[in-house]
């Protein structure tokens, strides 16, 4: 009876991760739930989101450039004294 129940015990640490990884691969699963996922947390690229990121970063770079600008007519305007 021991044997039996060893082998049983066996054939289940065996079978349950092997039965698990073939769940888990088959291509129907992962088109189904991991590329519909990966689709809505990443949704395609749109010309108009592509075109308001790139005049937000447009604008940042102007912002820059104009704080630096006026960082650097100041400090011309105000030369140190020695």
């Amino acid at each position: 009876m021991g044997v039996k129940i060893e082998i049983f015990r066996m054939m289940l640490y065996v079978s349950f991760p092997v039965t698990i990884f073939w769940i888990s691969n088959r291509a129907e699963y992962f088109e189904e739930y991991v590329v519909k996922r990966k689709k809505e947390i990443f949704p395609p690229d749109e010309k108009m989101q592509r075109q308001r990121l790139e005049e937000f970063k447009e604008r940042m770079r102007d912002r820059r450039e104009q704080k630096m600008l006026k960082r650097l007519g100041m400090e011309s305007a105000n030369p140190l004294d020695e």
